[in-house]
């Protein structure tokens, strides 16, 4: 559903990139503290096998719900995703293949923020304590530019209150990244 910036016409908006049910809560409750509206965005080609994908997708909507954050489901483009990242299936996790992947989820992410008329993009991938937040933050500049939000959600206590919501509304926590290669890295 396009985003036409009357519901919440004197708050910007952002689209957030969404990885999973477990990271969801306190990126959301961070940026509804600093007055965005803020819409879900679950686009995550990388995960593997697809029953895994499904339980994540099921989580992220379950919390969605709990949140009452609108969440949109994207089609997944795992032909580009593969594309990209297999050449990098050997590197170590938080590689090459590691950037590619924050690459094409924010290039989905930047391409629903500009169709669906929204002022910002980001991603809950900071709150993972995996995730090197430099990183994501220079492949969504490098994608977006100022209208990427760079919030490292793991500060603040944010990676605890994401985990203590996750066990608190009894969701799947999965034990890898998500993406086949990771699996095996």
């Amino acid at each position: 559903m396009p985003h036409n910036g009357k519901e919440k016409k004197n708050s910007p908006t952002v689209v957030l990139h969404v990885c999973c049910g477990v990271c969801l809560f306190s990126p959301v409750q961070r940026l509804r503290e600093q007055k965005y509206h803020v819409t879900g965005l679950f686009c995550n080609p990388n995960i593997h096998p697809l029953q895994e994908y499904e339980r994540r997708y099921a989580a992220a909507s379950l919390m969605a719900e709990k949140i009452s954050l609108p969440l949109i489901k994207t089609r997944e483009d795992r032909r580009t995703w593969r594309s990209l990242c297999e050449p990098y299936a050997n590197d170590p996790e938080g590689g090459t293949r590691c950037g590619m992947c924050y690459h094409v989820r924010l290039r989905a992410a930047y391409a629903h923020m500009l169709t669906g008329g929204y002022d910002f993009f980001t991603t809950t991938l900071t709150v993972s304590p995996h995730k090197g937040s430099e990183r994501v933050f220079e492949a969504g500049q490098r994608i977006g530019g100022e209208r990427f939000l760079k919030i490292d959600f793991k500060k603040q206590n944010g990676f605890k209150k994401t985990m203590d919501a996750a066990r608190e509304y009894a969701l799947y926590r999965q034990n890898y990244c998500g993406c086949e290669y990771s699996k095996t890295a």
